[in-house]
C-alpha cells in the first residue's frame, strides 16, 4: 500500500495553507495498492516532535471507514457519515486540525491502515478509542512525512 501528496513531497515541507492558522485544510492524499481484502482504511495525522512542547504526540486528525476503494483523499475533505468517520483531534475539535508548531520546524506523520473490517465507533472518538478497535484487524500499514514550519 503507497500514501502520497502532490501538494508536497515524502518528507518535503507542507504547504503553509494546510497549518492551523492558515486555512487549515487537510492536504490531498493519493492512496495506490489496497490489499485486496481491506474492508475499509483508517487514517491518522499527528505530530510526534509535539512530545516535548506539548507533553504527546499531538492528534491533528482521525479518519476511519474510509472505502477502500478510494485513491485519493481531495483537498479540504468532507467526510460525512456517508464517506467516512472523523474523530476528535488534539485541539478539541472533530476534523482536520492543521499544523502549529510552538517550537519551530515538526515533521508531521501520514499512516494509513487497511484494516480487515469496517469499526463500530462514532464520529468524535478519541485515539485511544481508535486504537482499541483496530487492535487485531490491521492488515497493512503506509506512511508519508512532512514539515511545518512557524
Amino acid at each position: 500500500m503507497d500514501l502520497s501528496s502532490p501538494a508536497f513531497r515524502d518528507g518535503g515541507p507542507i504547504p503553509p495553507e494546510y497549518g492551523y492558522t492558515e486555512a487549515n485544510v487537510n492536504p490531498p492524499l493519493e492512496i495506490a495498492d489496497t490489499p485486496a481484502a481491506a474492508e475499509s482504511l483508517v487514517l491518522v495525522v499527528d505530530d510526534p516532535d509535539a512530545l516535548e512542547p506539548a507533553g504527546k504526540v499531538w492528534r491533528h486528525w482521525l479518519v476511519w471507514n474510509v472505502n477502500p476503494t478510494r485513491k485519493r483523499i481531495p483537498e479540504d475533505w468532507a467526510t460525512g457519515t456517508a464517506t467516512a468517520v472523523e474523530g476528535e483531534n488534539d485541539y478539541g475539535e472533530v476534523g482536520y486540525g492543521g499544523p502549529n508548531p510552538p517550537d519551530g520546524e515538526h515533521t508531521y506523520r501520514f499512516r494509513l491502515f487497511a484494516l480487515d473490517t469496517t469499526l463500530d465507533l462514532d464520529a468524535g472518538a478519541t485515539l485511544d478509542d481508535l486504537e482499541r478497535v483496530m487492535e487485531g484487524h490491521v492488515l497493512e500499514e503506509a506512511s508519508y512525512e512532512g514539515t511545518y514550519a512557524p
